[in-house]
């Protein structure tokens, strides 16, 4: 793309009509729109859960002959799957019996495979399909394919990835879009399907669309007027097999973008993909950076967010956009950098900066994202359950000082030590849970030999105590309340007890919000008591 602290074509209006050089898909590159060849074809949905569903649903509706196969047979999968028979999907097959061999249709084997992005590259379906030179697409290419209803709005594509983030960045820039009154719709891997949002029968003038490295695995080609990569940090390597490959796939978001490519100034592995990326002719690079900002980006000066991007003098002028104050009390810089990303998008699909400042400020937190859950005694108490991998947990730690630490999970295959060295001076304790966290009790005891950690011993270490075992139990519940309990005895005024875990949630809880609601409900029974 060439240098991308510049613009690529620096009178480029940012609110142009679009280009006609986007490039074509190579695979089945005839499979587009509504009136392409999709009656009769062969399809195979893999997984039956909101994706998958709709995947299965819009094929059927194109025509295609269809067969959904998942590992669940539960009831709900059953219930869906009846729904499915009932709009004409042809076959459905429920149960780990079904998960090694490819199914035929009719007879014959499936000529296109649409998969939920919870399949592995590796796992036997879709590594059988790509073997035998079957297309494997993901449900959200399949929208890109086929664009919006005939006769409906045809929306702007305006795409987010990043290891954390995304799902903050998407709803504020919806938020943007609609205060500036278009009409637009977060989606994605945020929860509605894009298959859903591209089916309206109105159509949406732009779709904030969030990305995961799974949907992009399986994605070859998009066409967004503008993209973002948000940060990229350590995660998924046990499901993409490397940090290489986990960083390729979040990359193809930048590929064939027409207007903005919006990458992250403090973080220039974002900047590199930018550089790499075979985009439109035209299409310009903007940053943000959550210090002063350069032309061509978006920034903080004087507790202001501007933007330095899309005006006509940015090479010497500043636009307001919102103020810190606009946050209302709590303004983690994580948080202020996802603002600047949406802005951008959303400066990128022409809103006006009052749209911008009233997004901010209309803005609530989504519950298990830094989220205050009580005050007493000067100590705060944070459950941040959403924190998932180190950099998200990170993120979290920058925010306070005297930090009581609860953390611990599955760790996904990812190092603690760079988060450690980096937060050691800010904790005061670590509590951990989760039934193996000793990859991050090891990285404390390197890097942060001062610091006192309860929890994460091996089951096998002779030095294992009952408070361990608790801690480090399949009851979550229990091992939360331990936490807490636990947390309680070492306060300080001017304390803050963060629940950040760095890691996921399976091991001991059905998923990072049912973790984040035992925290809460731990640091209430404690209150009460």
């Amino acid at each position: 793309m060439g240098d991308p602290s510049v613009s690529v074509s620096d009178s480029q209006d940012p609110q142009h009509a679009q280009h006609q050089n986007s490039r074509q898909p190579q695979i089945r590159p005839e499979l587009r729109g509504w009136d392409g060849p999709w009656k009769g074809l062969r399809a195979m949905v893999t997984g039956l859960g909101v994706s998958g569903f709709a995947a299965a649903d819009t094929l059927a509706e194109l025509g295609a002959r269809v067969v959904v196969v998942d590992g669940t047979d539960a009831p709900k999968t059953r219930r869906d799957a009846e729904t499915l028979r009932l709009v004409g999907v042809s076959q459905i097959l429920l149960g780990e019996e079904h998960l090694s061999e490819l199914p035929l249709l009719d007879g014959e084997p499936v000529e296109l495979v649409v998969t939920s992005p919870g399949w592995r590259p590796d796992s036997a379906l879709i590594s059988a399909a790509r073997t035998a030179g079957i297309p494997v697409l993901s449900e959200v290419e399949l929208a890109w394919r086929l664009g919006p209803r005939p006769g409906a709005t045809k929306p702007s594509w305006l795409v987010v990835t990043g290891t954390n983030g995304k799902t903050t960045t998407v709803t504020l820039l919806e938020s943007m879009l609609i205060h500036d009154g278009q009409r637009a719709i977060a989606c994605g891997n945020i929860g509605v399907p894009v298959l859903d949002a591209i089916r309206d029968p109105e159509g949406y003038d732009a779709l904030a669309v969030e990305l995961s490295s799974f949907q992009l695995e399986y994605t070859e080609l998009l066409s967004p007027l503008a993209s973002a990569v948000l940060n990229i940090a350590e995660d998924h390597v046990d499901w993409h097999g490397s940090f290489e490959d986990y960083r390729a796939a979040k990359a193809k978001i930048y590929e064939n973008t027409e207007l903005a490519c919006v990458y992250n100034a403090d973080q220039r592995v974002t900047e590199d993909m930018v550089a790499e990326a075979d985009v439109q002719e035209g299409c310009r690079a903007v940053g943000f950076t959550t210090g002063a900002p350069g032309p061509s980006m978006l920034g903080v000066v004087d507790d202001l967010l501007v933007d330095r991007a899309f005006l006509a003098n940015r090479a010497h002028q500043a636009l307001e956009l919102a103020e810190l104050a606009d946050f209302g009390p709590l303004a983690p810089q994580h948080l202020i950098a996802n603002a600047l990303a949406a802005a951008a998008l959303a400066r990128a699909a022409g809103a006006a900066p009052d749209a911008i400042r009233a997004a901010v400020q209309a803005y609530e937190a989504g519950d298990h994202r830094i989220q205050p859950v009580a005050k007493a005694d000067d100590v705060l108490w944070i459950n941040d359950s959403k924190a998932t991998n180190p950099h998200a947990a990170a993120a979290s730690l920058r925010s306070f000082t005297d930090v009581i630490w609860i953390a611990g999970g599955l760790p996904k295959g990812v190092v603690y030590d760079e988060l450690v060295r980096e937060i050691a001076p800010r904790l005061r304790q670590v509590i951990l849970i989760g039934t193996d966290s000793s990859q991050l009790r090891s990285s404390l005891e390197r890097h942060a030999p001062g610091v006192p950690v309860i929890g994460g011993r091996l089951r096998e270490d002779e030095r294992r105590s009952e408070l361990d075992a608790s801690l480090a139990g399949e009851d979550g519940v229990r091992a939360m309340r331990t936490a807490v309990a636990e947390a309680a005895k070492a306060l300080a005024p001017h304390h803050t007890v963060l629940m950040a875990p760095a890691a996921a949630s399976m091991d001991q809880f059905a998923s990072y919000a049912a973790r984040g609601e035992a925290f809460i409900e731990a640091v209430a029974e404690l209150m009460t008591d």
